[in-house]
């Protein structure tokens, strides 16, 4: 297996590039006028956000390849490892790429876990329109004048509300992206309804316990947090609230069974701990299990 390089800066990325670096700490380079990054497997220790213009090329990500398209967002967290296979085209587009220093003490750093997409998987990029292609490109423009003027005390408030800034907007594109491929999120959420139906007609609850949200999410071939995003964004409540939901509406069915009793039902139900079920009934019905067999 080949050697895995840790980029853990903002200079050394730079220099795989043959970029002068002007800030330790964020970088922005416009692909087309640098070196294209070398044949290899690189884990990311910073945040980077990679706009391609065009398609250029496959990257491997996982196990799987991504083949970008015409504008197209790609965005990594520290940690995430990707592939440069060997004759790769050289790229149009441009990389930001920032450490997570720069945004320590300050409100995006508090707020960085809030941008869900550092944590999508590369087949679930952003892909933008032409307009907002423009507007991206203006903000990495933005980001790229302050950088290379001369570092003062205003520098990285000024170059952290840009790029705050440039995820608002980044935020906003995924939410048009969410309703335009309406037909695609369709048929994830019916998937998800019949494989949660599934799930409680079989013995899993018994065997393997409560479902999680990452276990559907690996059903439906998408990352947790876009297919959370996904589904609530179409149906207004989390996946772990439709999980919830449907464990309730089988479980008052059960209770009506009086030769049952409250812990049977909640095993049956995949719960390890009786006392864990009769929370959460308690917590969606106002009354506990035995109280609502006993009005029922």
């Amino acid at each position: 297996m080949a050697d895995i390089l840790k980029i853990d800066s903002v200079s050394k990325y730079n220099k795989l590039r043959g970029v002068k670096t002007s800030h330790p700490l964020i970088s922005v380079i416009e692909s087309s006028k640098v070196k294209k990054l070398p044949q290899g497997t690189y884990n990311f220790g910073v945040y980077s956000i990679l706009l391609k213009e065009l398609k250029c090329g496959e990257l491997k990500y996982g196990r799987g390849n991504y083949d970008y398209q015409d504008g197209t967002l790609v965005f990594l967290a520290p940690g995430q490892i990707i592939g440069v296979p060997e004759n790769t085209p050289k790229p149009k587009g441009w990389a930001l790429l920032f450490h997570p220093d720069l945004i320590k003490g300050t409100s995006l750093g508090k707020d960085i876990n809030r941008y869900d997409f550092f944590s999508y998987e590369v087949n679930e990029a952003l892909h933008i329109s032409e307009d907002e292609r423009k507007l991206t490109i203006d903000q990495f423009k933005k980001i790229q004048k302050e950088i290379e003027s001369a570092i003062d005390h205003h520098s990285k408030k000024i170059i952290v509300s840009s790029l705050e800034l440039l995820l608002h907007y980044c935020t906003r594109f995924y939410d048009r992206q969410f309703i335009t491929r309406d037909h695609v999120n369709k048929g994830v959420l019916e998937k998800f309804e019949q494989f949660l139906s599934d799930y409680f007609k079989s013995e899993q609850p018994q065997q393997v316990g409560f479902p999680t949200v990452k276990y559907f999410a690996n059903l439906v071939h998408l990352s947790s947090n876009y297919f959370g995003d996904l589904v609530k964004k179409e149906t207004g409540i989390s996946p772990l609230e439709h999980i919830q939901a449907k464990v309730i509406d089988l479980a008052k069915e059960r209770i009506f069974d009086i030769d049952k009793s409250i812990a049977e039902i909640a095993y049956e139900l995949g719960f390890k701990y009786p006392q864990h079920f009769t929370r959460l009934f308690k917590e969606k019905t106002g009354m506990t299990p035995i109280q609502y067999r006993g009005l029922n």
